[in-house]
């Protein structure tokens, strides 16, 4: 037998060993230089380098000083050994405690070796300001820059012609909508765009312009005015995820191409409060901003998930809704503060609707989201739900609170969906619990409902924890009596 057979991994090329290497952390590869003189410096060969220096369980910890020179040293002494070689993917993470003198010379040294994949998760005390050359590299494909409370960036010049994909976290664009606008200028063939944790607070109005985009998510934070103006000309959007304040107007909404929206909108803290209060004592309020041209904009949509905040939203800051045509997927977010005010109209404007998926189902009671629910005893009422198309039902989070009197509720709720949804096809619960017979019991309780919209209608209660399931079509339990 030759060494070769005994040692199949030595046997095997240097740079196919790097591209096995390159799998791993930069730190983790490093371990392999004590097998023998031959692996002393194929770690630094690799063309994937990852640092990374933070505390894996408090992060805003700063490193001791041992460790910080020790973390420069090795930065430095890899990027030497690697001479000019080329670099594929640099990732640097690193919090408090090492210096901007350090950090600069090695971004730069990455985009020199033509980088096409860069990843900077670094502490705003560690760098402030970020090297301009990061915004002007021609070999840039992939941009990834975080985390929370981000380094700010003044853009002077924008060129980077083959970025396909740009995720920036809690970033602050110095000059504003006019950085911003530069900056997408800048990009010719971005595909998808992640902004999270925005801070437009001083900009009056926003504008997202781009032919070739397919993914956008603009997450703005939270803060006590809303924009006066948002726009998107994206008319090659598949995908599109929103969260912001409410604004006053958004004149142009082109997602010619939208399949999937997430919409997170609110108001203000103190427009929550004002139109609550108004609510409760039967008052007009103003509305702050109209939804309404949002919605049209996204009204071919295919999948859509609306939050609690949305919701709210609607009801307050929503001249109508439109028809969503398109729209097969509905996913609502609920929360125990606020109501389903909104839900009656928007499930009346959904014709095609197949799959609805609730993300909890307590809400506060109001009178005013009786068509769909039972909050105010209205059994006997009208309700959009015995016209509705949905064929599939999902309820997450189901038993969530862990008390009877909610689990009560809980369940008269989906007894409701049960006796008026005369298309339902599959209802899915998704309980949460770590007791089997919790799931026989919800099974049992359900499947003897007297009188069901949909006798073809079956039901199963999942528990992830048990990695069990209790399913039964409804119409055996009817015809022969059964329960689980």
């Amino acid at each position: 037998m030759d060494d070769c057979s005994k040692d199949v991994i030595n046997c095997l090329p240097d740079n196919l060993l790097c591209q096995i290497l390159s799998n791993l952390s930069t730190k983790e590869a490093a371990l392999t230089s004590l097998l023998s003189k031959r692996w002393r410096y194929l770690f630094a060969l690799v063309p994937n380098l990852d640092f990374d220096v933070l505390p894996s369980l408090h992060p805003e910890i700063a490193i001791q000083d041992q460790d910080q020179t020790s973390f420069i040293d090795f930065v430095d002494r890899v990027l030497k050994l690697r001479g000019n070689d080329h670099i594929n993917k640099f990732s640097l993470k690193c919090g408090h405690g090492i210096e901007d003198e350090d950090v600069f010379p090695w971004i730069l040294n990455a985009l020199r070796h033509g980088v096409s994949d860069l990843s900077l998760h670094v502490s705003p005390s560690l760098v402030y300001w970020l090297p301009s050359k990061v915004f002007a590299s021609k070999t840039l494909v992939r941009l990834k820059i975080g985390p929370k409370d981000g380094p700010r960036v003044k853009l002077r010049n924008v060129c980077l012609p083959k970025l396909k994909t740009l995720n920036l976290d809690s970033v602050v664009f110095e000059e504003g909508k006019i950085g911003f606008a530069k900056l997408l200028s800048g990009c010719p063939v971005l595909e998808e765009l992640a902004l999270l944790n925005l801070a437009w607070d001083r900009w009056d109005s926003c504008s997202v312009s781009s032919k070739l985009l397919k993914r956008l998510t603009l997450c703005c934070a939270h803060y006590k005015k809303n924009p006066k103006s948002v726009s998107f000309d994206t008319p090659n959007v598949v995908y599109f995820e929103y969260s912001d304040n409410i604004a006053h107007k958004y004149p142009k909404m082109n997602f010619g191409s939208l399949v999937e929206a997430s919409i997170g909108i609110r108001m203000t803290n103190d427009q929550k409060a004002n139109a609550r209060y108004v609510s409760d004592v039967d008052e007009e309020t103003k509305m702050v901003g109209n939804a309404t041209d949002l919605l049209m904009g996204i009204c071919n949509v295919k999948t859509l998930y609306l939050s609690y905040d949305t919701l709210e939203t609607l009801y307050f800051c929503c001249q109508a809704i439109p028809v969503f045509n398109n729209l097969t997927h509905l996913t609502i977010e609920s929360h125990p503060e606020l109501g389903w005010e909104s839900l009656p109209n928007l499930l009346k404007s959904c014709p095609n609707l197949e799959t609805l998926v609730f993300q909890g189902l307590l809400h506060k009671a109001t009178y005013r989201c009786g068509d769909v629910c039972l909050c105010q005893g209205l059994e006997n009422s009208p309700s959009c739900l015995s016209s509705s198309p949905v064929k599939f039902l999902k309820i997450l989070k189901f038993g969530e609170t862990n008390v009877d009197d909610d689990m009560e509720i809980e369940m008269e709720q989906i007894k409701n969906f049960l006796e008026k949804m005369p298309n339902l096809e599959q209802l899915m619960i998704y309980y949460n619990t770590s007791i089997e017979n919790d799931l026989v019991e919800v099974s049992s309780q359900l499947q003897m409902v007297p009188a069901v919209a949909s006798l073809k209608c079956k039901i199963q209660v999942i528990s992830d924890n048990l990695s069990l399931s209790s399913t039964l079509p409804i119409s055996l339990s009817m015809k022969y009596g059964l329960h689980l």
